[in-house]
């Protein structure tokens, strides 16, 4: 396993000299202007795509910044507990009770379930599947948010973070975002859990496995056709494993897409005035125009 220090200098290197954003490959021309149009129109814009056989960089634009990524965070937290089921195989169905301080709205079915403890091993699961924010605040209360922090710096990012707990408001002495990220990191990150390198190929492959719960395909992932609930294996030869994270202002996507000519990972974040719905959908269509170029690069 790579030391901390050789995993930041790849990350470091990864994101020189890309700050105005460039394409490498004729197949992204498409989602690169479209980037480019919402920049333009005020929208701060981070992404990279990165073909998964070879590390070569297809699309970068400001991949180096950080940004606000919403639930994307969670999967730091996936990390850890996986990392700690391995270490005790029979943890996976001790049972977590939730409690009145967990209580979160938005994303997630618990809430809304009537079975007031679950084991860890489903709580991940739903967290894989549905974002579920009281299953992420319950497993943030058994593992600790200090043990996500020290995970992810062993893993040398520098960039990338869980911040806080999911809460309905966020007053001015919390965490001003649940989780930051840059797109460099991340697609670092996923492709690293592709390979089963992040801890190690079983903490790698439970995760991967919690990720492809993921019902989210609205952002990227709405250009790949995919049926929401049931992506699991290959669907015309397509395969995907991502997060998304959505807030006021903020959509963010990472994911692996493999398809019969090529593999490949991608991060797109975007930060915008949330104020009118067209600012909104204009968004959403910039990152499903980058799917298609994803799409069209794998298949």
């Amino acid at each position: 396993m790579k030391s901390t220090a050789e995993r930041r200098a790849r990350h470091a290197s990864a994101s020189q000299g890309r700050h105005r954003g460039e394409t490498t490959s004729d197949s992204f021309e498409r989602g690169f202007a479209a980037l480019a149009e919402l920049a333009l129109a005020g929208v701060q814009v981070s992404a990279r795509a990165v073909d998964l056989a070879s590390d070569r960089v297809l699309l970068s634009v400001d991949d180096h910044v950080v940004m606000p990524t919403a639930s994307i965070g969670k999967v730091l937290l996936l990390i850890e507990v996986a990392a700690q089921l391995e270490q005790r195989q029979s943890a996976g169905f001790t049972l977590l009770d939730r409690e009145t301080r967990d209580a979160v709205g938005e994303s997630g079915v618990w809430q809304h379930l009537a079975v007031p403890s679950l084991p860890i091993a489903d709580l991940a699961a739903l967290v894989g599947a549905a974002s579920d924010n009281l299953a992420t605040n319950v497993l943030l209360r058994r593992i600790g948010l200090d043990a996500v922090s020290a995970r992810t710096e062993q893993l040398g990012l520098t960039r990338t973070a869980l911040l806080d707990l999911v809460r309905n408001h966020r007053g001015p002495d919390d965490a001003p975002q649940l989780s930051v990220g840059s797109a460099a990191e991340l697609t670092w990150l996923f492709g690293a859990l592709a390979r089963g390198s992040v801890v190690d190929r079983d903490v790698s492959e439970r995760v991967v496995q919690w990720l492809s719960l993921n019902a989210d395909v609205t952002l990227v992932a709405g250009a790949f056709g995919l049926d929401p609930f049931a992506h699991r294996g290959a669907d015309h030869g397509i395969m995907l494993i991502n997060k998304t994270g959505a807030d006021v202002g903020v959509r963010s996507e990472v994911g692996v897409l493999r398809g019969p000519r090529a593999g490949v990972v991608y991060a797109v974040s975007m930060y915008f005035d949330d104020s009118e719905l067209s600012s909104r959908l204009r968004v959403v269509e910039g990152m499903r125009t980058i799917g298609l170029d994803l799409l069209e690069y794998v298949y």
